[in-house]
């Protein structure tokens, strides 16, 4: 009886102290939104914000729809320094303008990535685009060198070799009415992130079907609903309600992917360097993944398996679907205003003439207006929508309290669109980005590849990629738009991507002979074929 007595009374004993820690940390994370609450109230914010279910109720569950709506939000509040949202009991800043941006962007205190982060950790792990503190720092100063311009100069081959095949298979297309593009430059970008951050060729653009590239777009979409949707935050509730099962298959064929290429090219690298003569007589081109491979930390410590998993997966993501969406946007800009393509071309003569030689590291340099055209593509349509931050200490953003711990999300396509910077945002014009008219423009109001210390490590690679497979398409054919701008309706997931894709006419070139008063003057020969 004694022993029943004291089970019971030590049984009590713990239901107790579990129902009084439950207590406290109910009590806790509701003090803590509440003060939230109180501290955030005089910023801005849009009709409807119920306490703890925030603006959650009011999102659109369609992509397109939700990003139009966001857009829409910075539109009605554009004459406001900010504005916020809360996401269930998430407080979330949205920013779009140069000076609050900066603010941000510029202090070190910031630079943790936004709850909504935390939801890529499965499939990126805490690589460079997701780490935080001490282990972003240490993955950034070990990966920096692998993005010196003498071994971005090693991948122009690469790309060149992809460019071909890319306008090879365009040529088919010429002549025969529209098609869609945006697959056809995806695959090709995927090729060529494939060799240059792998070593391995994986002739996607041969493979009109490839799950990696459907499992890509399967878990952005995935991935971003859920960051929408509060009630699918848990867990548990996500694996039993929501799409854990979707989300783990795409899951299982992403990183299947990535770790068996690690592995192969790990035997391959060991086999070569015991053997000398294996390579006898072969350029040995250099991978991303070989410099990981033998990459050391400042005690000397070479990357795990999974260290290197995080950085190739991430590469892989963000170096081959930003690009792939920035190329397309721009073939679509291009082909809807024909005097930039007349420039573009006329430039292009002027670079290599008649002659369909491979570019170099100098042509990249002299296609001025094509970098202008790139930026100008960028500043419309940049590939990363948005992106956020998390505020690590209480701060003041244009004369309203922050307090620590709420979330900043910076939209790019607004800010871009600030009439302060950019007169008359809509209209597309390269010679926004001629050096003498980029003169007192604020740094932070053109930010496609972020900006401050977390900048884009592969911005350089980036624009090297989109020159030389932009250049190589201008040279080949007249490109015609087929859609009308208000018929993209862009998809802002992890990736701005057009809905139905971007629908063009290809048209042969013929040879060009001579540029004479800016007047385009053809020499009637064969058309290239």
């Amino acid at each position: 009886m004694a022993i029943f007595l004291g089970a019971y009374t030590f049984g009590m004993l713990g239901a107790s102290l579990f129902v009084g820690l439950l207590t406290y940390i109910t009590y806790k994370l509701l003090s803590n939104y509440v003060h939230k609450w109180i501290e955030m109230k005089p910023i801005p914010e849009i009709e409807g914000t119920y306490p703890l279910i925030g603006n959650a109720l009011q999102f659109k569950a369609n992509p397109g729809d939700f990003f139009r709506q966001i857009i829409g939000y910075t539109e009605q509040f554009k004459n406001h320094p900010l504005m916020k949202i809360w996401i269930g009991p998430i407080p979330f800043l949205i920013l779009f303008h140069a000076e609050t941006i900066e603010t941000v962007l510029n202090n070190p205190i910031h630079m943790e990535k936004a709850y909504a982060y935390k939801f890529l950790h499965p499939w990126l792990g805490t690589g460079l685009l997701t780490s935080t503190g001490d282990k972003w720092r240490r993955r950034r100063k070990m990966l920096t060198p692998t993005f010196h311009f003498s071994i971005l100069t090693d991948f122009l081959e690469v790309m060149n070799e992809q460019a071909e095949v890319l306008v090879e298979k365009l040529n088919k297309e010429a002549g025969k009415g529209s098609f869609n593009c945006f697959n056809h430059v995806t695959l090709c970008a995927l090729d060529i992130i494939c060799e240059t951050a792998m070593g391995k060729k994986i002739y996607a653009q041969s493979n009109h079907d490839s799950e990696y590239v459907r499992c890509v777009y399967k878990m952005s979409d995935i991935i971003t609903r859920r960051q929408r949707m509060p009630w699918f935050w848990p867990d548990f509730v996500y694996n039993y309600f929501g799409e854990g099962w979707e989300h783990d298959r795409s899951l299982k064929v992403l990183h299947s992917f990535t770790s068996n290429v690690i592995y192969e090219r790990a035997e391959y690298i060991s086999y070569v360097e015991s053997d000398s003569e294996s390579d006898q007589g072969m350029r040995k081109r250099r991978a991303f993944l070989d410099m990981l491979l033998k990459t050391t930390d400042e005690e000397g410590n070479k990357l795990t398996h999974q260290d290197i998993q995080e950085e190739v997966d991430t590469f892989m993501f963000r170096g081959h679907d930003t690009t792939a969406a920035a190329m397309n946007w721009a073939i679509h800009l291009i082909g809807s205003h024909p005097e930039v393509q007349k420039k573009l071309q006329q430039e292009l003569h002027e670079v290599f003439g008649v002659s369909d030689r491979p570019i170099n590291t100098e042509d990249l340099k002299n296609l001025r207006y094509l970098e202008c055209v790139i930026k100008e593509s960028l500043r419309l349509f940049p590939s990363v929508p948005f992106f956020a931050r998390n505020i690590g200490e209480n701060c003041n953003i244009n004369g309203f309290k922050i307090p620590k711990g709420a979330n900043a999300i910076i939209i790019p396509y607004s800010l871009h669109r600030d009439e302060r910077h950019f007169p008359q945002p809509e209209e597309f014009r390269p010679e926004r980005f001629l050096p003498e008219n980029n003169v007192g423009r604020h740094p932070y109001a053109f930010i496609p590849f972020s900006a401050g210390l977390r900048n884009c490590i592969g911005q350089r690679f980036a624009i090297m990629e989109e020159k030389v497979i932009l250049a190589s398409i201008l040279r080949y054919f007249n490109v015609e738009a087929c859609q009308k701008r208000e018929e993209l309706c862009p998809l802002g997931e992890l990736i701005l991507r057009p809905e139905k894709g971007i629908w063009i006419k290809l048209e042969k070139r013929t040879q060009l002979k001579v540029f004479e008063n800016n007047e385009i003057n053809y020499r009637r020969s064969e058309t290239w074929d």
